[in-house]
Formats: structure tokens, sequence, C-alpha cells
């Protein structure tokens, strides 16, 4: 139970700890132990003061398996690794849009301007605290049985906390800090956090070469495009835009949790992927029961992957319990009341009679050993009769019909999901009607490891990528439709690029059906959806997933709008507009001219400039005077009356403060020097 014998830190670390370049990366490390008197108790949490009072308390509480996941195992030392997901309280969830704005969404046009204004100004405020909605706990759980000790045993979990979803990262450095901490104390926090800190600021998207005493972590981070926007990890140039094509590299992540085990979490209800992709992709509630953490993690975060390259704005949690502060709300809701779009991992059975309201249920992984669903449930004073009467039954895929096998599926739908707390069993409960039919050629090139767990293991990296590969496809083709409000315009050859770009089309979702009702899907979803295909559309459209990733969709086509018509006009001479222009022409030309000069100006003082942006201020400054050249006279007397526009146009090189405004300082160029 030891780290691995390859692995060894070096005695101390090159440098003392950077706070600034460790929060990048890791909030705090925490050492957390069950007391019997006292609970959950929190020794040590390092950086120190890093965490609210509230935070610690819900830290301690998620980093333990519940009593009824926990097993009798004859070994002395049991391991454990998951993780888990909770809100930040008194922080809002600025990735995410309310309900209101939504339905707003849902009947009205959507402006441009609106929507990468907001954006955009929600991106650069969560850059500037760089504080999340969420943070990320990464756990190694260690129960240790020693009779020397009072009732026989221990536990004890190490925890990693993060503002993102970086389980690339995080779970190989919980695997090395977990079985290091126990071999040598505190003294592996900072060890740990030394060499974090070290790390360069995390590239979403890109392969990175972290160093970790004498190993090397190569791992590729999540896209931007489907990390959420209160992350602050990120600046603006790094976030991408929705690829047109597949991608060939298959290593590189379209969406979080690109590593999960996919199929080795879903193989026994494989059929029912697709209805559990439509689920996740109009933003329904979704409850995953498994026998231990790790299971029901590995399950949430697969699920969560199934809708790259999607945004995913359904609140998810990979272990949910019943300590979690949002219990208490799902717990009051009563019947008839809207569940909120949230996915469950949980693995106390007492969540399905508490979250009756939850309309779909799904149930994976394998039953720990020795353990008794009869003795750990808290079993229904009704018997095996389920509380859902409206739920139905999907039955398990890959089993040659048979009379028993049906008899077994008729029984399973009667019982319904309380039947779990006599037996585990893989299956979904859902009223759902899916449009995506399964494909079955996907389904037929998945190998079939056997029994060899080494074999299998394998073959589950070959199943997986072909599962993912298929499901990028059809998210993919999904929001193709999408691409015309989405994409970025040029200047045509022959028109001047100092005038301002066109509009993105605005969006409005009667339209949007219309239109789409008339052209079809597409080839590619023709062949896989039922007839009822635009219901789902529409439903898209209400869910919780799709105005988050509009805006965001958005915002990037806006940039890249504005890269394309820059670079433009860094290419373009304006001598060769001027002499076919009208006199009102030109002075527009002046207008905009100005406008994006004093815009690349207040870029540099703000400190986002580069040597790009001060190349455009040098092109722009002499655009500027050529146009103001060619205007009559009285023209040039009535444009210096501005005293911000005579600063731009008249006096030295040197840096002028602009007339009211202090902060901004511009170089001005002379009427008579060489451009």
């Amino acid at each position: 139970m030891s780290r691995s014998p390859s692995f060894s830190l070096k005695s101390q670390p090159n440098s003392k700890l950077d706070p600034k370049s460790l929060k990048q990366w890791v909030v705090a490390f925490c050492i957390i132990r069950f007391d019997l008197e006292q609970g959950q108790v929190i020794e040590e949490c390092y950086p120190h003061g890093c965490l609210t009072q509230d935070e610690e308390l819900e830290i301690a509480f998620s980093s333990f398996p519940d009593s009824v996941s926990q097993h009798k195992n004859r070994s002395s030392i049991h391991d454990c690794i998951f993780f888990f997901r909770f809100r930040r309280r008194g922080n809002s969830q600025l990735g995410n849009v309310s309900s209101s704005e939504i339905a707003q969404g849902d009947e009205k046009e959507i402006s441009p301007n609106l929507v990468d204004h907001r954006v955009l100004s929600r991106s650069n405020s969560s850059h500037s605290d760089n504080v999340s909605g969420y943070l990320y706990g990464y756990v190694f759980n260690r129960q240790r049985q020693d009779e020397r000790l009072k009732r026989g045993g221990e536990q004890k979990s190490v925890v990693i906390l993060s503002h993102c979803p970086y389980s690339s990262v995080l779970r190989p450095l919980i695997q090395i800090l977990g079985p290091l901490y126990f071999d040598i104390g505190k003294k592996a926090l900072e060890h740990i956090a030394s060499y974090v800190s070290m790390w360069p600021a995390p590239v979403p998207g890109k392969l990175m070469e972290l160093p970790i005493g004498n190993a090397t972590l190569k791992v590729y981070l999540p896209p931007a495009h489907s990390l959420p926007s209160e992350g602050g990890m990120f600046s603006d140039e790094y976030v991408s835009s929705m690829a047109p094509f597949l991608p060939t590299n298959q290593s590189v992540p379209q969406g979080l949790f690109h590593e999960a085990d996919l199929f080795g979490m879903f193989r026994g209800v494989l059929l029912q992927l697709w209805v559990l992709w439509e689920l996740l992709i109009i933003g329904e509630p979704i409850l995953i029961i498994s026998s231990t953490p790790p299971q029901c993690c590995e399950a949430v975060a697969s699920l969560v992957s199934l809708v790259a390259p999607l945004l995913c704005s359904v609140d998810f949690r990979p272990y949910f319990t019943i300590h979690d502060p949002d219990f208490a709300h799902l717990n009051s809701l009563t019947e008839g009341d809207p569940f909120p779009a949230m996915v469950l991992g949980v693995t106390n059975l007492f969540f399905l009679k508490a979250l009756r309201n939850i309309p779909h249920i799904v149930s994976v992984g394998s039953p720990g050993p020795n353990s008794s669903r009869v003795s750990l449930s808290l079993r229904s004073s009704t018997g095996r009769n389920s509380d859902r009467p409206g739920l139905s039954f999907r039955q398990l895929p890959f089993k040659k019909f048979s009379p028993s096998s049906l008899l077994s599926a008729v029984k399973l739908r009667r019982d319904g999901p309380l039947c779990l707390m006599t037996e585990h069993k893989e299956a979904i409960w859902s009223t759902y009607t899916s449009t995506t039919k399964p494909d079955t050629a996907i389904l037929n090139r998945l190998i079939d490891a056997g029994m060899s767990p080494r074999v299998e293991e394998s073959m589950s990296v070959v199943n997986n990528e072909i599962l993912r590969r298929h499901f990028l496809e059809l998210t993919t083709n999904f929001l193709a439709p999408f691409g015309p409000y989405l994409r970025a315009t040029t200047p045509s050859e022959g028109t001047s690029p100092f005038v301002d770009p066109p509009p993105l089309p605005p969006f409005n979702a009667n339209e949007f059906l219309e239109s789409l009702s008339a052209r079809g899907p597409g080839k590619f979803l023709s062949k896989r959806m039922r007839s009822n295909w635009l219901d789902l559309y529409r439903r898209f459209l209400k869910g919780h997933n799709f105005m988050p990733w509009f805006q965001r969709r958005r915002a990037v086509a806006e940039q890249e709008q504005h890269r394309l018509w820059r670079q433009a006009r860094m290419r373009t001479e304006i001598q060769q507009f001027i002499s076919k222009m009208s006199e009102l022409e030109i002075v527009d030309s002046f207008n905009a001219i100005e406008r994006y000069l004093l815009g690349e100006i207040q870029s540099q003082q703000s400190g986002r400039g580069n040597a790009e942006s001060a190349a455009a201020c040098q092109k722009l400054k002499g655009d500027l005077q050529a146009v103001f050249n060619v205007l009559p006279k009285d023209m040039q007397q009535l444009l210096l009356f501005n005293p911000q526009r005579a600063a731009l146009l008249q006096g030295s090189l040197g840096l002028t403060k602009l007339p009211g405004h202090p902060s901004i300082q511009v170089g001005v160029v002379n009427s008579g020097s060489p451009q």
C-alpha cells in the first residue's frame, strides 16, 4: 500500500512555496481523520487559512465513504480514491444563466452585443478574483485495521482541493501524495505543494509536462470551451472555438473527464447510453447509484464526458452525501415540484426514498465483496413495491432472449429502483422516450475482454475510444445547425476593413426551429434519430445547457471576428481605398480608425497589450493621419476641436495623456512625420 518504488522525492525542493502559483492548480491540501467521538476532524490544512470554517466542514463530511458503502475486507489496509464537487457558499454561479434568462432566450432574439458583453464581463470578473463557484476535492482514503487501536482500526483521508476539474493531473497527484503522507507525515504536503507551485500556469487543451520529484506528469488538460467560465484559470485568448471537424488525435480531450472509463462503468447498460446522452444534453436530473465512491464518481465523470464538446452546465456531483447543504433543499421538494438540473452520484440507498421526485435513476457498477444490501439498506415499509409507479425499467443489453430473462425484466420493472435495497443490479429506471436510436454498428465493434483483468483493462481503452469518438461525432452533428449563428466573417475582397464588421445573425428560437424543420437534421442524424427529432432540439433550447454554451460560442465568434478584421486592417493600405471613397465614407472611415486606435491604446495601458497590439497602434496612427490629410480644411478644423482627437493627430512622438482620460496615454504622430 505504499507509493510506487520508482517514485521518490528529492531531499529538499528547489524553491520555497509560491502561494500565487500554487493556487493556479491547488487551493489546499487537507488531512482528515475520522474520530469515533468527534466524527470527522481536519488535522491539517495547508496552506493555512485558505478555507472557511463551513468549507472545512463540508470537505470533512465528503472525504469519507458512506457507512453503507463500506464493507468488511480481510486485508489490514484498504485504500480508495474518489473525488467530489461542492458549491462554494457566497459565490454565485458565474458560468450559468438564470432560468428567467433562458426563458427569455426561447422567446426573443438574442442580441450578439448583449450576449457577448455578459459573457466577457463575467469572464473578466472571474479572472480578477480567481475564485470559482465550485471546489473539486480529490481524496485518498485509507482504512486500516489494527487490534491495538481503539475499536480495532482507523480511517484517514488525504484531500487535494482545486478550482478546476483537472482530473488528468489531480488524480495521479493524489495517488502520489496519499501513500507519501502515510510514509513521512505532514512534510509530504509541504514537499508536494512546493513542486506544484513551480509548475507553469495551466494551459487548457494542451499537453503539459509537470515535474514532481523524480517523475514527470505528462497530461492533457481539458479544453477551455469545456471548463466553467468561473474557473478564472485561463485568459480570453485561450478560449477555443468549436472545431468543424473531428480531431484526428484521440488522446487530445474535447471535454471534461476524457480519461474516465466510460465502457467499464456502463457496460451493463450499454444500449441505454444514447438515452443517457439525451438526458444530459437537455439537462434532465439523474441519480446515479453505485456501491462505492470510486464507482459512482467514475460513472458521473463518464456521463459528463459523453456530451463533449458541449459545455456541460448541469450541476454534477460525483459523490453526494446527506451532509451536503444542498441535500436539505432537495429533500424538501414535494410531489410536483421540479427537480433541479443535477447529476448526483450516491452510494447511500436512503436517497431512493429521500429524493422521490428525481425522474431518472441509473444503477451501475459491481457490488462490493461481502456486501449485503439487506443489512445495509433502509428497507421500505411496503416491501419490494416501488414508490415510483411511473418509472419503467430498461432491459440490460447483450443478453440473449429467454423466458427467464423476460421474467426478470418484468420483475425489475414492477419492483422499481427500491429493489436495489436487497440486491445490486445494473439498470435504468426512466419514463423518458428517447429520440436517438442505439448505433448497433458501434456496439458490434466493442470487444468483449472476458474475465482477465489485464486484458479487460487494455480492451476498455479500445472500447472507450470507440464510444467516445462516436458520441463526440453525435454531439458535434447535433450542434452543427447552430453554426451560422456562431460563424465569424472576414472582409470580402475589394471591401474596406476600416469599417465596423457586420454583427452576428440574431438568434430566434422559433425561427430556428422552423428553418431546421424545413431542411432536416442532416444525413448523420437522420439515420440515427426517430421522426420526433425536432422535439429534442426544443428541449435542448429550453434546457440548462443551451444558453451558457450559446453565449460562450457567441463570445468566441466575436473575438475571432475581431481578430480577423484586425489582421485585414494590418495588411491593407488605406491609400488604395481613399481615392474610391466619397467624403461621407472618408469621415466614417476616420471615425472607425480612431475608435480602433483608442481600443488598442486602452488594451496596452491595461496590461493586455502585446507586440501585435503595439504594431497595430503604429499602423492605425498612420492610417488615421492619411485619412485626415485628404479631408477638406474646414472638416479638419472641426475635427481638431475635440481635444482627444487633436492629441492623436498633433504634437510630438512622445506619450501624451488624453484629456478626460488621465490613466490613458497615447503616442502622438506629427502631421509632418513620415508614416
